[in-house]
């Protein structure tokens, strides 16, 4: 399920609040205090462009792990270190 924080506000403009409330009710209000009807099917369906940068951050090694990855691709002249990076950007592309 998509992020309401960020889903209503990238697809509905004006957006001034959104309360959701513990038996799973959904207020959405505009900046004049209006309730705006909000499509939730296009609020489930919605894809955070930015997505890729979170699922890269848990992919990626730590940097310690990057460093001696570096370390001994400069010692065996191999390109371990680069294929792990190209590998983590070819399973989580930009948008």
């Amino acid at each position: 399920m998509a992020d309401i924080h960020k889903a209503i506000p990238a697809l509905y403009s004006n957006i001034a609040l959104i309360e959701q409330h513990s038996d799973g009710t959904l207020v959405v209000k505009n900046k004049e205090g209006n309730i705006v009807d909000v499509d939730m099917s296009l609020v489930n369906a919605w894809i955070d462009p930015d997505q890729y940068k979170i699922d890269r951050a848990f992919a990626y090694l730590s940097i310690e792990e990057q460093l001696d990855m570096q370390y001994w691709d400069s010692v065996n002249g191999t390109t371990t270190w680069a294929d792990a990076i190209a590998k983590v950007k070819a399973d989580f592309p930009k948008g």
